[in-house]
């Protein structure tokens, strides 16, 4: 299905989407779509958090350092957490790993699970050796990571993955399969794309507005992210399974069983410390957190 044509028949009738998934060639090399979609998602992402920093309390160093880390690291995550899943795809036939399609992400092949997990491991880590609330740091990123992920799902579109079963609906996506048949498809990557926007949209003009706990973004990124991934995973083809394991004779999707818990645990945190335990707004980490020489300068100018 590789740089196959893309209709859209319902909306745009006969028109055809004919770009190839390689953006142009360094050097002889094929540098992906995929890639650079990441790259620009990761650099809006920071433009975005360095603009919103000063509402969390964390300087532009800890910022820095945290994206530094966490971004290489993150794709590390999302490729393992991808293999782990899809281990038999990357065994040569003699049973060994096959190195070289493991670290081949330009070939797409990233779990977002697995990047979330890594970036919320650096944040605490950071948290832990800069002295600073690790809630008020993943309030700001979860927004980054929302951005990340609305931009870098386009890629999965350029590579002609990530998407549904068939549909009748009028935004289906015709692509054709490698025997040359056209199927009408759930524009997954689309969903998730849009579902994203929402959720930035919510955080930033409403959750951000009224926040009453270090972390309360956080949670509701995590509710909101859970019950999109949920409704979504349960239309792909392409999901990740937890191994053979069965619920009812029908095999486990990865993705959906985390969005479960996901969306449980978020829901009692955020339910626990809005309503159960409330908390003052001096306990928020920007009302205690001392401005930096240059943050000084800046509000006084």
């Amino acid at each position: 299905m590789d740089d196959s044509p893309i209709r859209f028949p319902g909306l745009f009738g006969d028109w055809e989407f004919t770009a190839s998934s390689v953006a142009l060639h360094i050097g002889g090399k094929a540098i992906y779509w995929y890639g650079i979609l990441i790259a620009l998602g990761v650099v809006l992402a920071l433009w975005f958090c360095m603009r919103q920093r000063t509402k969390y309390g964390i300087s532009e160093d800890n910022l820095l350092d945290g994206v530094l880390w966490g971004v290489p690291l993150s794709v590390v995550g999302a490729r393992v957490y991808y293999v782990i899943f899809y281990l038999s795809e990357f065994r040569n036939t003699d049973g060994s790993l096959d190195w070289g399609r493991v670290i081949a992400v330009w070939d797409g092949g990233l779990a977002i699970y697995g990047g979330v997990i890594v970036a919320i491991a650096t944040c605490y880590v950071l948290s832990r050796v800069r002295h600073f609330k690790l809630g008020a740091l993943t309030d700001l990123v979860v927004m980054g990571l929302l951005i990340g992920q609305t931009v870098g799902r386009w890629g999965n579109f350029m590579n002609r993955e990530a998407f549904g079963g068939e549909t009748t609906l009028p935004w289906r996506m015709e692509l054709l399969t490698k025997a040359g048949e056209a199927v009408d498809v759930h524009p997954t990557f689309l969903y998730e794309s849009l579902w994203n926007v929402v959720g930035l949209l919510l955080i930033v003009f409403i959750v951000s507005k009224a926040r009453r706990f270090d972390g309360e973004n956080t949670w509701f990124y995590f509710l909101w992210y859970g019950l999109g991934r949920f409704w979504i995973e349960g239309l792909r083809t392409d999901s990740l399974y937890l191994f053979d394991w069965t619920i009812g004779g029908q095999p486990i999707r990865v993705s959906q069983a985390l969005s479960l818990v996901m969306v449980l645990v978020s829901a009692f945190m955020l339910l626990y410390h809005i309503k159960l335990h409330p908390h003052r707004p001096e306990e928020l980490y920007v009302n205690q957190a001392q401005p930096t020489e240059t943050e000084s300068a800046e509000a006084e100018q």
